[in-house]
């Protein structure tokens, strides 16, 4: 079954379904152009774990089998060719903390205990060191600095988005590579569309402490039921306009998970009945 897109005027950017030893993954015509980084975003499928999970599940903290989601990992090492000590693993909790990663942190989450917690963003400048963010509905944020060979990935949530992960971790590449938001190539992942996010007025209230009011007639609308339709998408790309990051170089996927929960994991669509989708990005 093919994956169901959201597609908006002007957007061409539809991800690139691949498949690498029956493991299905997607990737972004944006970043593909870019022959330094090798990236890829999971769905459900390829992996062996069972159930509520099956079978591509990258989390170990949803109740699978440990030994099901090493060989997950096993697998998507696999297409980048690399051993799962050189897999780096966020500790997500919906904050805008970023840390840079090094060859010492290959592994963490995946073999090795993390020595680190409440980390939503992974920065690096090294080499084959493969970051992972985990996703079910919440949207990935890739960054590509060409300039000086760094990468960046983050998860943004409405809460991250709410505090501009997207710029946060903008900031932290400035501090630790001295990236130009100008130079950066940025793709915002499959996440949950603005058809299908309902939030309260609580959320709206955070956004407008962040978006102008002209923004929020962009990203939001208020229905008879006195809740909200959030797009996380546009949110996240006025973000990265507003940091400095070229229109030219931001690529929105537009792939709904919620849309295709039949494919991707959901939790609007099952709660927490289910496993969790992930970004993975290093330089080449």
């Amino acid at each position: 079954m093919r994956l169901v897109m959201m597609i908006y005027k002007n957007n061409e950017n539809i991800p690139r379904e691949c498949n690498f030893k029956n493991v299905p993954v997607l990737k972004f015509p944006l970043l593909e152009s870019l022959s330094m980084v090798e990236h890829l975003f999971t769905t459900k499928e390829g992996g062996v774990s069972k159930g509520d999970f099956a079978t591509m599940n990258v989390s170990f903290t949803r109740g699978d089998d440990e030994e099901a989601v090493l060989e997950n990992y096993r697998r998507i090492g696999n297409i980048f060719g690399v051993e799962l000590t050189d897999i780096v693993v966020s500790h997500q909790t919906h904050t805008t903390n970023v840390m840079r990663v090094t060859r010492e942190d290959g592994g963490k989450g995946v073999v090795f205990d993390r020595d680190y917690q409440d980390i939503d963003g992974l920065i690096t400048n090294e080499k084959n060191l493969v970051l992972c963010t985990m996703y079910a509905d919440c949207v990935p944020l890739y960054f590509v600095d060409v300039k000086n060979q760094a990468i960046g990935l983050s998860h943004s949530g409405w809460k991250g988005t709410a505090g501009q992960m997207g710029k946060r971790t903008l900031e932290r590449m400035v501090e630790e590579f001295g990236t130009k938001p100008e130079d950066v190539y940025a793709a915002i992942g499959p996440s949950i569309c603005m058809d299908c996010y309902e939030v309260s007025a609580d959320v709206i209230e955070a956004f407008c402490k962040v978006f102008t009011k002209e923004e929020m007639n962009i990203i939001s609308y208020e229905k008879e039921n006195g809740k909200y339709q959030l797009d996380l998408w546009k949110a996240n790309e006025i973000i990265l306009l507003n940091a400095g990051v070229l229109p030219e170089h931001i690529e929105v996927t537009r792939l709904c998970t919620h849309c295709n929960s039949d494919r991707m994991f959901s939790h609007r669509r099952t709660g927490d009945r289910r496993g969790n989708l992930g970004a993975f990005l290093c330089l080449k």
